[in-house]
C-alpha cells in the first residue's frame, strides 16, 4: 500500500472516530455500538 493511500486510509479513520465518540450513547446504541467498540468500528470501516 502506497503512502498516500495509507494517509488517506488514516484521515478517514479519524473522520470515523469524530463522528462516532460525537454521537449520544442513546444513538450508539440504536446503531448497536458500545462506545467501548468505536475504536475498531472506526477502523473497520476504512479498511
Amino acid at each position: 500500500m502506497s503512502l498516500r493511500n495509507r494517509i488517506h486510509q488514516y484521515r478517514q479513520y479519524r473522520q470515523n472516530l469524530h463522528e462516532l465518540r460525537s454521537c449520544t450513547d442513546r444513538n450508539l446504541a440504536d446503531l448497536g455500538i458500545a462506545r467501548s467498540d468505536i475504536r475498531r468500528i472506526a477502523w473497520m470501516a476504512c479498511v
